[in-house]
């Protein structure tokens, strides 16, 4: 029985390069020079540190940029609050990964209301939608790339 996942996941090598690109980039700005600035990584977590909001911000901008360059969709990046501490303003980023139970009932919700023949379960942080052929597979496929979803999907695993 033909069958895939819907996940939504960000590759930490690519997140890597996005991170290192933004670093270079702020150690080549003219607007920078002079400035204790960096972008911090740990896992799926980014701190974003410099000493004005204004830089900051800016930072919050190249690093949105940098990914698209790498292929992540900007809509995995979830930006906090800015936090003043001394001389160094932080904003923290985080990246979405892998699909909550909110937003799975959510993709489960619009597959069943197209009433097309598929089954679609919650395995885990992904969604498996099975059903008997391709081609109601591929409509739900380009259903769900037409839907505005607050985190970027990928479909994985399509097997017949």
């Amino acid at each position: 029985m033909p069958s895939f996942d819907i996940v939504s996941e960000v590759d930490k090598h690519q997140l890597t390069n996005a991170v290192d690109q933004v670093n270079r980039t702020i150690t080549n700005r003219f607007d920078f020079k002079g400035v204790d600035a960096e972008v911090e990584m740990s896992e799926f977590s980014l701190v974003l540190r410099a000493e004005s909001d204004m830089q900051v911000h800016q930072m919050v901008d190249m690093l949105r940029a940098a990914l698209i360059k790498c292929d992540i969709d900007p809509l995995a990046m979830e930006v906090g609050d800015e936090e003043q501490s001394g001389k160094q303003v932080k904003i923290p980023v985080s990246l979405k990964n892998g699909l909550d139970k909110e937003l799975s009932k959510k993709i489960i919700k619009i597959i069943k209301e197209e009433k097309l023949k598929v089954q679609a379960s919650i395995q885990g942080d992904q969604v498996r939608v099975t059903g008997k052929k391709r081609d109601d597979l591929q409509q739900v496929i380009a259903m769900l790339r037409g839907k505005e979803l607050e985190q970027p999907l990928q479909f994985n695993n399509f097997r017949d």
